[in-house]
């Protein structure tokens, strides 16, 4: 009787074990895949530590020199009809190195400026400059003017490295750089501007042994290794401070994401950006992978390009994604052996069009600001999410969802003076912890901007918290949501715009009196599109010509407005900050706003008046932006 007992028993506690993962999986459907996803978090990171602990520190170059010697045939960069493997890379980048060494004023430590486009020569610069010890700020390669020397001396980079194809830009602010003390050279094998030297001869005669370590000496992992600039409310770019440590976890980041080995990524996505330099180059160096570098992106050509070259990975942002879908639909288009998509930004009807004309590609979006202490990834697959509220994962990086007052453009406090978190299903400005494991290295030679980014006494006195400027939403099931950004920038093109560098930039043009430049919605796009509200001085007339050259002429594509609005007085705050919640609202529809509009015709080369019919086509998307 009690054998009988105790096999019943047996038999309820096998039952009970078999049904476990069902109830629990019902219970708490993502638990397994929290659990996974911590596991593999908290590997990477001890990891990273263990590494970051020898002596000297294991740090990225090392991760990738280990490639190099373990498999120095096989390929790490594909451009074009090019080919270098990872021997040949760490011979170039040595070849680099020891001809920039031996340049006066070229000191280990210091920052050098690279204003390159999407090129080979790019990563073993990067690479040699990591060999002497030196940070690499990386200028954006639309920068121009006023704002090229600027990102120069936020970085107090005294030497600038430039492609010879970006003459133009060199040339128009030479003058002032030698003022300043800058040094310019080309990477290339001649110089097309007097008194610039080419540096491409000097390379290619060095010798590509290995550097003394002696040039590393000072490497620790909280050193400064590159600068990547942001555009903030300030206007002008800031140069966020990405240490030896960030730059090993940021490229661990495409680890996470699903990258391995054996995969070939392709990147179309600039260099001077984290996204491609740290998560899409870094994340191959860090995993031994290859990475297929293209100078421009093409929708035409995106999909033939991955075919050719085998590609089973790709990068994207949201607007890339958007591009794709929206190219007419040519035969064997699911003909590819992509697997694993990883970015950020992809809107849910983009996503969902995607893997429905394209195949069941995995896609890995993430969420994290280039200067930011944390971030999110969507492992589960959730579509529309950019990561969840796991409970485990919240353990290496505490962060909330607090109330933000939009109009006034701060948080919420209560009678006590502490934020308010929200509630499941309402946005919320995202902001993280400040701790020891997740500090925040703020701005280069800025310290009244990184203390800008730092919200203090937010749930009790004393804490910190880095604030991200933007606006997230959690659902009840703990999935996050990106909803907006706050303040005065937005997104276009997949770039950070900054509306007071575009006041300045148009400031400046004889028959504007006041300028108010913010970010509407337009059906079918991502982001925000750029559009101006114009006060004209008295007796002048808007001059559509004139605009277009001045904005064309100081402008980025991407930051030019598209849009302007005429109006007789700009509205004001009683702190005489500009109100754009109004404008932003009503947008350009020109059957609701009274005031003149006009938007930017590039077959005219000028502001046109918006008619009701062209704001229809726009509607529609029979008329791209």
């Amino acid at each position: 009787m009690l054998l009988l007992a105790g096999t019943a028993a047996a038999g309820l506690l096998l039952l009970l074990l078999l049904l476990l993962p069902a109830l629990v999986a019902r219970a708490s459907p993502y638990l397994w895949a929290d659990a996974v996803a911590f596991a593999r978090t908290a590997w990477v990171a001890l990891r990273c530590e263990r590494r970051l602990a020898r002596r000297p520190p294991a740090a990225l170059l090392d991760v990738f020199q280990a490639h190099a010697r373990r498999r120095p045939h096989r390929p790490l960069l594909l451009f074009r009809d090019e080919l270098y493997t990872y021997a040949d890379v760490e011979r170039r980048s040595a070849r680099a190195a020891r001809a920039l060494a031996r340049h006066p004023g070229l000191r280990r430590g210091q920052a050098v400026a690279v204003l390159l486009p999407n090129e080979p020569a790019y990563v073993w610069t990067w690479l040699a400059l990591a060999k002497l010890g030196c940070a690499m700020a990386c200028l954006n390669a639309n920068a121009r003017g006023r704002g090229l020397r600027h990102a120069l001396a936020a970085a107090q980079a005294t030497v600038l490295l430039a492609s010879p194809a970006l003459r133009a830009a060199v040339e128009e602010v030479l003058p002032a750089l030698r003022q300043d003390g800058v040094r310019v050279f080309y990477l290339g094998a001649e110089s097309p501007t007097p008194g610039v030297e080419a540096l491409g001869p000097s390379i290619e005669a060095a010798s590509a042994e290995p550097l003394p370590a002696h040039h590393r000496a000072d490497v620790t992992p909280d050193a400064k290794a590159v600068y990547i600039f942001t555009s903030g409310t300030t206007g002008l770019p800031k140069a966020a401070v990405i240490t030896e440590k960030k730059m090993l976890l940021m490229a661990n980041m495409a680890r996470l994401c699903g990258l391995r080995a054996e995969d070939v990524l392709y990147t179309a996505l600039p260099l001077y950006h984290s996204a491609a330099l740290l998560i899409g180059l870094g994340g191959c160096l860090e995993v031994g992978a290859t990475c297929v570098l293209r100078a421009k992106f093409s929708a035409s050509q995106f999909w033939d390009d991955c075919r050719r070259y085998n590609v089973t990975a790709i990068q994207y942002v949201g607007e890339l994604m958007r591009y794709l879908c929206n190219a007419p639909k040519r035969p064997g288009e699911r003909d590819h052996g992509v697997r694993l998509a990883v970015g950020n930004g992809m809107r849910a009807e983009v996503w969902k069009e995607f893997l429905q004309r394209f195949g069941p590609i995995t896609i890995r979006e993430f969420y994290g600001a280039t200067e930011g202490n944390a971030g999110f990834i969507n492992y589960t697959g959730k579509i529309g999410a950019v990561g969840r509220a796991n409970v485990f994962l919240k353990k290496f990086a505490s962060f909330e969802l607090i109330r933000y007052d939009v109009e006034r453009d701060e948080p919420v406090r209560d009678e006590r003076g502490f934020c308010i978190r929200v509630r499941p299903g309402e946005a919320g400005l995202l902001v993280i912890k400040i701790t020891k494991t997740t500090p925040f290295h703020g701005y280069a030679g800025d310290p009244e901007k990184t203390e800008k980014k730092v919200l203090r006494n937010v749930l009790v006195k004393g804490d910190a918290f880095f604030n991200s400027g933007d606006l997230l939403m959690m659902d009840h099931e703990k999935f996050l949501y990106f909803q907006d950004r706050v303040g005065d920038t937005f997104r276009w093109k997949g770039e950070n715009v900054a509306t007071t560098e575009v006041e300045a930039t148009l400031a400046s043009v004889n028959f504007i009196q006041e300028i108010n430049v913010y970010g509407v919605s337009v059906p079918g796009c991502e982001g925000k599109c750029g559009m101006a509200a114009i006060c004209l001085k008295p007796g002048t007339s808007f001059q559509g010509e004139s605009l277009y050259a001045h904005a064309k002429a100081g402008l980025p594509s991407y930051a030019t407005p598209r849009f302007v609005r005429l109006q007789e007085a700009l509205e004001i705050t009683g702190t005489f900050k500009q109100c754009k919640s109004n404008l932003v609202k009503e947008g350009f529809n020109p059957n609701v706003i009274k005031d003149p509009l006009f938007f930017l015709d590039e077959s005219k080369q000028a502001y046109v008046p918006l008619s009701p019919d062209v704001y229809a086509d726009i509607l529609a998307t029979r008329l791209k932006l």
